[in-house]
């Protein structure tokens, strides 16, 4: 029998650099939420990974899914293999690659979560350090390399999120970061700075967003996703606005660059 999940993108509303372990690894402080955005998963009986491409999403993102691994370094397939588990996996993609919003770890944690290892934060590390938070989700502080999780309450928050057509590579933001820091700064996210000198792009995403919003952007994560709290209907602009599963969205134009505004929202824990 085919079931169903639900893999919410994760948003970190804040992220500070608190230390790095001997191992290299950094230690942080953030707060990350879940969002009523994200992808589908369906799991049944059978063996591989089959990614779907619904609506044309990616597509029109500029997103190759047939760039995304199917083999055994799927992040999904990990978590079968930590679980002892096999099955087919058939994945409806909506959170772009290098986004930042825990798009491969939310899928690993799903299926941990399906399969019963939810709430052990100790085994979904062994995955990435953004798997401990993405087993059940909800609201959280994260600390250490992201498997220290104090829970707390769900709180309803609006987002509008800016989409880039181009991913940031997480291992890279954090080699910038270990050579200029935070630019001199202490920012809401200590990785924008290395996030920016790593992909200049993004200049002209946080300049959009704030432009079309009146509000001041923050980066999600170390990807490519500029937010603001609210909603759509808040930005003084006449935006075509599309309803799709649980989210609304709006394409607009910078010149010859198309980004992708989505409006979503915080949900509760899984669990």
């Amino acid at each position: 029998m085919a079931i169903s999940l639900f893999s919410p993108a994760k948003l970190t509303k804040y992220l500070k650099i608190t230390g790095v372990r001997s191992d290299g690894m950094h230690q942080i402080e953030a707060e990350m939420v879940s969002l009523s955005f994200g992808d589908k998963i369906v799991i049944s009986g059978g063996y591989g990974i089959e990614i779907i491409d619904e609506d044309n999403w990616m597509q029109s993102l500029g997103v190759d899914i047939t760039a995304i691994p199917l083999g055994e370094d799927n992040l999904m397939s990990r978590a079968l293999r930590l679980v002892d588990r096999q099955a087919h996996i058939r994945l409806v993609k909506r959170i772009p690659p290098g986004a930042g919003l825990g798009g491969g770890s939310s899928n690993a944690g799903a299926v941990l979560r399906h399969f019963g290892a939810g709430g052990n934060e100790r085994k979904a590390a062994l995955l990435g350090a953004d798997v401990p938070f993405c087993v059940n989700g909800g609201r959280a502080i994260a600390s250490g390399i992201g498997e220290h999780l104090q829970s707390l309450s769900y709180r309803f928050e609006s987002y509008v999120m800016l989409i880039s057509p181009f991913g940031v590579s997480t291992p890279e933001v954090y080699k910038c970061y270990d050579r200029i820091g935070t630019g001199g700064k202490d920012p809401v996210n200590h990785l924008e700075a290395a996030a920016l000198t790593c992909e200049p792009r993004l200049k002209d995403s946080r300049a959009v967003l704030a432009e079309i919003s009146g509000r001041e952007p923050y980066l999600a994560g170390s990807g490519s996703t500029y937010f603001v709290q609210g909603t759509l209907d808040d930005f003084d602009s006449e935006l075509e606005i599309k309803q799709l599963d649980d989210f609304r969205f709006a394409d607009i134009s910078d010149g010859s660059t198309k980004y992708r505004l989505v409006e979503t929202y915080s949900v509760p824990r899984a669990v």
